[in-house]
C-alpha cells in the first residue's frame, strides 16, 4: 500500500496541537511543540518545533523549525514547500519545492538547488506524520512511500502490525505499529498510531546501526474535528 489516502477522509481533524517529550537512549533531552491546521481555502499548514532541554540545552540554544506547507486533496496532504530551518547551526538548513504541475521536485541545500522527479506519493519529514490521518489502514499490512528532507527523496517500506497497545507520557492506547523492513547499516524507524486520537503518531523511534535510539513520546494532544 502506497502512502495515498481514498476519497473519503471525513474522520481527520482540522486542527491538531501536539507535543512530544524526546528522550536519547532514555535520557530527556528535548521537547516538540507541534501545530497543524486547515484553513477554509483547503490548504494546510504544520509548524513543528523542537527545543533542546536539560544539559543539552547548554551546547544546542538553538530550535529546528520545520515547516511544511501545501493542499488538502482526495487523497489527502499534498505539500508545495517544506523547510528544516536550523537556528545557530544554518549550515545545516533545507528546503524543497513541490511543483505537481511539471513533477518535479527542488531540493535546496547549501544554496544548491536540485531537481528530480516527482512520485505522487512525495511527502516531506513532517508532513508524512500527518497523511496517517487520512489513511485508511485496518486492512493492509505494509506501507511505502517516497519521502524528502529537503536533501534527498528516498522511498520507504514499512510493516504494519494491528491491535497493539502502547503506553506514553499521556496515557496508554490502543495503537497500530508501523516499523520499517531492517536493512543492514541503515537506521530503523518504529511509528505507534493511537486508533483513538485519529491515527495520530503518539511514539516514534529511531535506532541507529550502532544501537543507539532517539524517541518521541506523546505528552500533550488536542484537535478539532
Amino acid at each position: 500500500m502506497l502512502l495515498v489516502a481514498g476519497p473519503s477522509f471525513a474522520a481527520a481533524p482540522s486542527s491538531v496541537h501536539a507535543s512530544y517529550e524526546v528522550y536519547k537512549s532514555g535520557i530527556p533531552v528535548g521537547q516538540v511543540d507541534e501545530v497543524f491546521a486547515i484553513g477554509k481555502d483547503n490548504r494546510y499548514t504544520i509548524v513543528s518545533t523542537t527545543r533542546a532541554t536539560g544539559l543539552l540545552a547548554i551546547f544546542m540554544p538553538g530550535k529546528i523549525i520545520l515547516h511544511s506547507s501545501g493542499l488538502v486533496g482526495d487523497h489527502g496532504l499534498k505539500p508545495l514547500n517544506f523547510s528544516d530551518v536550523r537556528e545557530g547551526d544554518e549550515d545545516r538548513n533545507r528546503s524543497a519545492e513541490f511543483d505537481w504541475n511539471t513533477r518535479q521536485l527542488t531540493l535546496i541545500e547549501h544554496k544548491q538547488r536540485t531537481v528530480v522527479p516527482l512520485p505522487d506519493d512525495t511527502q516531506d519529514r513532517i508532513s508524512a506524520m500527518y497523511q496517517f490521518l487520512f489513511l485508511s489502514l485496518a486492512k493492509t499490512d505494509t506501507l511505502d512511500f517516497h519521502m524528502t528532507n529537503g536533501g534527498k527523496l528516498d522511498i520507504y517500506n514499512y510493516r504494519i502490525t494491528h491491535d497493539q497497545t502502547v503506553t506514553v507520557p499521556l496515557g496508554t492506547f490502543k495503537s497500530l505499529y508501523i516499523a520499517s523492513v531492517p536493512e543492514a547499516g541503515s537506521n530503523r524507524t518504529e511509528i505507534w498510531l493511537s486508533g483513538e486520537h485519529a491515527n495520530f503518531p503518539c511514539k516514534i523511534v529511531i535506532t541507529d546501526p550502532d544501537g543507539s535510539s532517539l524517541s518521541q513520546e506523546l505528552t500533550k494532544f488536542t484537535s478539532i474535528p
